[in-house]
């Protein structure tokens, strides 16, 4: 491979951090690496319009990179330097990931074989209106059946009509219901798949002209669930088994063992695992444990889960689950660990965190010439750092006086409902063990809300 020339454009306060980051960053590839330091402290506060009048670009240099709060076009730079111009991360720690350095495992995000179903729960208390939205939400998230769960002890007269408007829409739809006068007209209108089938509504399986889920009659000793599975071989029913998870409690560790014991016994059987008594019956977030469910579905060969979004620390379980099951088949199928692989299931903590040390962040408030505030978060502490000021306390409070009487004449209303946003992140962010970059979202994995940075003041003076 042709060596690259990679020219890094910096500012005067960061030059110190980007040599010492670029001096250990080993590169897939042949390569060079320089840096130019512009006339100005800040190197947030560049534009590719200011660096365009004072960038010299060496010969031969492949491509040049800007720090990632650049403002403005590249294209004009571009011309200028005779490359390729980029951004680079906001966080110039975060190069090595950057350049591919410390990447997650690369894997094919399209390859899964366990399915989705989303049950929309007591869908006849809800309008034809908000079934449709809810729907089209699960579908978005991964879901691959919507599940019209049906409320116990009543038939509900606008079944047929809620799966026909589903249908329209072009969603697969399954019924959940143990009625067979409700099982019929859904499926009459269109309903795919039946849960679920035991001694209680057999009889009626055949004249549905679908598949179903056979079910126990007393999950415990998995009573009658032969019978009902020869019943519906001896029908031509298409199904398949769900010897039903229990909470946990309630024979949690005993229900596994079911659904292992029943692949042993019939290897080749259509299984199907209901999730929902876990993840809605544990306090606990969901996508831990969804992870861990589809794992098992992963290696026992279930090949469909059910799922449910009714309590709310449950309430983003369909995307867990579709995001859970790339991760689990990529890990199973290539026999690698399910670690860095998919960060957008790590949420509340963060995979790594990058910190500045103390003595760094006092070298750094010694260099600084104006009165902008930067913040970090370190040995469990916030810091503060300005010209002629560095305090570091776990309260905020604490900090905003210091802060006051360092500049109170510079922090007017605006300046401090943002610095008191941005304290907020920091001290959720040690809190949690989370990473906290100024101007930056916390980092909640799939959950993430990008934001844009507010600190920095584009018609300042440059100095």
């Amino acid at each position: 491979m042709t060596k690259q020339h990679i020219h890094f454009v910096t500012g005067r306060l960061a030059e110190p951090s980007l040599r010492a980051v670029l001096q250990d960053l080993k590169l897939p590839f042949d390569h060079q690496l320089t840096v130019e330091t512009l006339p100005i402290t800040v190197a947030a506060l560049m534009t590719t319009e200011w660096i365009a009048n004072h960038i010299q670009v060496p010969t031969a240099t492949n491509r040049v990179i800007l720090p990632g709060y650049c403002q403005g076009d590249l294209e004009p730079l571009a011309s200028v330097a005779g490359c390729p111009v980029e951004k680079g991360p906001r966080d110039l720690r975060r190069l090595p990931e950057w350049f591919g350095v410390q990447q997650t495992t690369q894997r094919d995000d399209d390859h899964y074989d366990i399915e989705v179903i989303a049950e929309i729960n007591h869908a006849p208390q809800l309008s034809l209106k908000e079934v449709l939205q809810i729907a089209q939400r699960l579908r978005a998230n991964g879901a691959d059946v919507i599940d019209i769960g049906c409320d116990p002890g009543h038939v509900w007269t606008g079944v047929a009509g809620c799966v026909g408007a589903l249908r329209d829409e072009g969603f697969r739809v399954s019924i959940d219901s143990m009625n067979p006068h409700e099982i019929e007209a859904a499926t009459r209108a269109g309903a795919e798949l039946v849960l679920s089938v035991n001694h209680e509504n057999i009889e009626a399986a055949a004249d549905w002209g679908c598949e179903v889920v056979a079910i126990p009659d007393t999950p415990a000793e998995l009573a009658g669930l032969d019978d009902t599975v020869e019943r519906l071989e001896k029908d031509a029913v298409p199904y398949r088994v769900d010897t039903i998870l229990e909470p946990i409690g309630m024979g949690f560790t005993a229900s596994l063992d079911r659904y292992q014991q029943y692949r042993k016994q019939y290897p080749n059987a259509n299984m199907l695992m209901g999730i929902g008594n876990l993840t809605e019956l544990t306090d606990a977030d969901s996508a831990g444990i969804n992870i861990l469910l589809l794992a098992i579905c992963q290696e026992l060969g279930i090949r469909s889960v059910l799922t449910t979004e009714v309590i709310n620390w449950a309430r983003t379980s369909v995307r867990e689950c579709d995001l859970a099951r790339r991760l689990v088949f990529h890990a199973i199928e290539s026999q690698t660990l399910p670690k860095h692989v998919e960060p957008r299931l790590v949420m509340l903590r963060d995979t790594q965190v990058l910190s500045y040390s103390e003595d760094e962040i006092q070298k750094l408030a010694d260099q600084l010439k104006d009165h902008n505030f930067r913040i970090f978060t370190t040995n469990d502490e916030i810091h503060v750092a300005a010209a002629g000021l560095h305090v570091h306390d776990r309260d905020p409070f604490r900090l905003f006086e210091a802060m006051m009487s360092h500049d109170a004449d510079r922090i007017d209303a605006n300046h401090a409902f943002y610095l008191g946003f941005e304290m907020a992140k920091a001290l959720t962010a040690l809190t949690l063990s989370k990473e906290y970059c100024q101007d930056e979202a916390l980092d909640w994995g799939y959950l993430t809300v990008p934001e844009h940075h507010h600190r920095l003041d584009r018609k300042s003076k440059r100095n």
